[in-house]
């Protein structure tokens, strides 16, 4: 086993994602054809959330891990648009669910367009998605995709049960967060597996990676929810404590704070609102709720560099390797 890789220090997506910009290129193509609809609301908010902004994360683990791999085809360029298109069904379902204004920088649909059509037209994303599934024919990627999906769904159940529940634990955040964030991740890396036909160590190895690097991702984007300002989230800061959400800077300071600093959070995330912002990033500070989050961030993506020990060295996997250091080093 090859030691593990030095998680990199200052990653920039632009330089990550270089090596499969062709590729993305045509995922987008594949993305806009296939957002063409005969109702016109359909195309004018499936054009609205796709084009808003994002970094195509997800897509460009499929790219990057098939390549990574040695695939020589094209499927894994119809697999990233449908890990896409779920992603992106997901936040105009959240939105609606979370009573969100904001996304990416910039009105969210559902405040330009209303819930209804947002809703709706995550309902096509999904069903799109799902005919695209077809056209790979394998029966492995669609089960892959369709148990992702699923899973994404029963997760989103999970946290509205958490919603304005002070006593969430640690274990049921991380569960949360696997369902609804790492799962898809997950996923993207095992179709790579799948469509190269890798053996079940080494499809193994790009699931915890996905898993692993998913989970960075999301312990990352609760860190920023109260450390980042608004221009660099692309969206409101503490959105999470507005919505009741215990998310782990939260939970972890609520148990190493004071019980005065804990009944702080507690009411908070029982009543929701952002009327005690300012206090509770003192508390979360005082406490290194943020320094643990982060470690625990780091953690996560030191596991997924390991995972890629299963892989061969090659410009595809430096990139993979890039991309954890990206997830924890990132500003929005």
């Amino acid at each position: 086993m090859q030691p593990a890789k030095k998680l990199p220090e200052t990653p920039t997506f632009k330089d990550i994602s270089a090596l499969a910009h062709g590729e993305m290129q045509a995922v987008d193509r594949l993305i806009s054809t296939s957002l063409e609809s005969d109702v016109a609301l359909v195309s004018q908010v499936s054009e609205y959330i796709i084009r808003s902004g994002g970094k195509r994360l997800r897509p460009l683990i499929v790219l990057l891990a098939a390549r990574a791999l040695g695939y020589d085809g094209d499927q894994h360029i119809r697999a990233a648009a449908i890990i896409e298109f779920i992603h992106t069904a997901t936040l105009l379902h959240d939105d609606v669910v979370d009573s969100s204004s904001r996304r990416r920088g910039q009105d969210s649909a559902n405040a330009v367009f209303g819930n209804q059509a947002s809703v709706l037209v995550g309902d096509f994303l999904y069903s799109r998605a799902f005919q695209m599934m077809v056209d790979i024919d394998s029966m492995r990627v669609m089960q892959i995709l369709a148990d992702a999906t699923n899973t994404i769904a029963a997760g989103e159940v999970m946290q509205l049960m958490s919603v304005h529940d002070p006593d969430t634990t640690e274990e049921n955040y991380r569960q949360v967060i696997y369902r609804k964030t790492a799962r898809l991740f997950e996923a993207g890396a095992q179709i790579a597996a799948v469509l190269t036909g890798r053996d079940a160590a080494v499809e193994a190895a790009m699931i915890r990676y996905g898993r692993n690097l998913g989970t960075a991702f999301q312990l990352v984007d609760d860190a920023l929810d109260f450390d980042a300002s608004a221009e660099e989230l692309g969206k409101n800061l503490g959105d999470d404590l507005a919505e009741g959400k215990a998310t782990l800077p939260l939970i972890y300071a609520m148990a190493k704070g004071s019980d005065k600093q804990r009944n702080v959070i507690r009411n908070a995330i029982l009543e929701g609102g952002l009327e005690h912002l300012a206090e509770i990033q003192q508390v979360i500070e005082a406490t290194g709720a943020l320094d643990y989050t982060e470690m625990k961030a780091r953690q996560a993506a030191d596991m997924a560099i390991q995972d890629l020990d299963a892989i061969q060295d090659s410009e595809y996997k430096q990139s993979l390797i890039e991309i954890a250091g990206f997830a924890v080093h990132r500003r929005a």
